[in-house]
């Protein structure tokens, strides 16, 4: 009782210190010594404030029965729902249970109306199955086409086979071993290099190949088409022949026993030119070096030759010409023949070490590019063994396409320094002795100069 009394005390005081309006709202204290505030005022807003804070909470709680209702009532509908559905499954399954056993009874009606003519229309479906994979290869049927839908429709059939179908069936069978010894020229849709298609005449032989115009075609995916490389040209002028060929005389042709895979893998072969790009820039450098030692080679050789046959041609006559080797050094005796022996010795040693740097010069180029192409060749290999050694740390030995393409390509420098050097030395080894010949007629008319001279001094 004295605490209710103390809280009231200390309540009034505190409204009596802020004050409150008519309102039930505080208010400082100087505007409270204006509005005179009772307990009876407070009270009324007390319970103002906890009727509308009632009704709010009333509200609230009805809006959630209402909702609490709703979700009962879609439950409900949704079990009445899944209900439903679960009686149509059960009544589903039943009829399910009741069709395998109709169908169990007539797969063994029509097992026993078939009797022995299920296991024969068993094989012919089959071996229709079968052509139709070997007819779908075939190149004969472009001659040919449509005869895989016979075949498809045989081999899918779930009914016992026509007399019909069965008569197709052997025909496509003979037809299709017939082709295969006949030489046909007929008219056909070709794919062409740019894409395109065009009617074009079309030369098979057999099974094995066709072409057109002189060159071969491919097949795949029920059409013909151009190789994207044409093989040699021994090979497609064989191809020509035979489309050229009337009457019953015999033609050499080329065909491929493969059915078309040896073409494919001729197109895809390197050319030379693929081969030399493959040696990147040391095989470049190594023709480059191979062509100027050729071209310095066979001149020297040439010319050395032609010189050789003016020498020869100098000896046999007595008026010396300036135009040879030997003509200028028998002018160089001339011109010293009133001295000494040894004085003429030297004058002609002199003559001929003067003709030597022409005889001999630039076939130590030659030697030296000879001597450097498979070092240049070596060194391509090496760097092309380095690359071929990251390719494999970086995607590994799973693929051993990579590390053949790259082996080879370091091959190839290897190659192309051996193909340098071999000419290159056999150029320097002919112009080399090609100059030794004319140094030793040189040398022999010398010393037969300088033996007349000695002789003739003495007499």
């Amino acid at each position: 009782m004295k605490f209710f009394k103390l809280a009231g005390l200390s309540l009034v005081a505190g409204v009596a210190a802020l004050g409150m309006d008519i309102n039930g709202q505080l208010v400082p204290g100087a505007l409270a010594q204006e509005t005179a505030v009772t307990l009876d005022q407070v009270l009324n807003a007390v319970r103002r404030e906890r009727t509308e804070v009632s009704q709010e909470n009333q509200a609230r709680e009805a809006q959630f029965l209402r909702e609490r209702n709703n979700q009962r009532a879609a439950l409900n509908r949704v079990k009445a729902q899944v209900a439903a559905a679960e009686a149509e499954s059960t009544r589903l399954e039943g009829v399910m249970e009741a069709n395998k056993l109709v169908i169990e009874a007539l797969d063994e009606e029509l097992a026993d109306k078939q009797g022995e003519f299920q296991e024969l229309f068993g094989a012919a479906r089959s071996a229709a199955a079968d052509l139709n994979a070997q007819v779908t290869r075939s190149i004969i049927s472009t001659q040919f086409p449509g005869r895989g839908e016979t075949l498809i429709e045989l081999a899918q059939t779930e009914k016992l086979p026509s007399e019909d179908q069965l008569r197709d069936l052997w025909d496509i069978m003979i037809q299709q071993i017939a082709e295969q010894a006949k030489t046909t020229t007929y008219q056909t849709r070709v794919v062409l290099a740019n894409g395109e298609t065009a009617d074009e005449t079309v030369t098979r032989v057999g099974p094995f190949v066709a072409f057109s115009g002189g060159k071969y075609l491919t097949y795949g995916d029920g059409r013909l088409k151009f190789l994207a490389r044409q093989p040699a040209g021994d090979i497609t002028g064989a191809a020509s022949r035979v489309e050229r060929a009337t009457g019953d005389n015999f033609v050499r042709a080329a065909i491929d026993p493969s059915l078309g895979q040896l073409l494919d893998l001729s197109v895809q072969s390197p050319t030379v030119t693929e081969r030399i790009d493959q040696g990147r820039f040391i095989g470049k450098v190594i023709l480059a070096a191979a062509a100027v030692g050729m071209l310095i080679g066979i001149y020297k050789w040439v010319t050395l030759t032609m010189l050789a046959g003016a020498v020869r041609g100098q000896v046999r006559r007595k008026k010396p010409s300036k135009s040879n080797p030997l003509g200028r050094v028998m002018l160089a005796y001339e011109n010293t023949q009133s001295n000494d022996v040894e004085t003429v010795a030297l004058k002609l040693d002199d003559a001929i070490l003067k003709e030597l740097p022409k005889l001999e010069g630039g076939l130590n180029l030659v030697k030296v590019l000879a001597a450097t192409a498979p070092l240049l060749g070596l060194l391509g290999t090496v760097i092309g063994m380095i690359n071929t050694f990251q390719a494999i740390t970086l995607f590994g030995t799973g693929d051993p396409q990579i590390m053949a393409s790259g082996i080879s390509e370091a091959l190839v420098t290897t190659v192309l320094g051996l193909i340098a050097a071999i000419p290159l030395l056999l150029l320097h080894s002919f112009a080399s002795g090609a100059s030794k010949r004319v140094s030793q007629i040189l040398e022999e008319q010398a010393a037969g100069i300088i033996a007349e001279h000695a002789e003739s001094g003495r007499a």
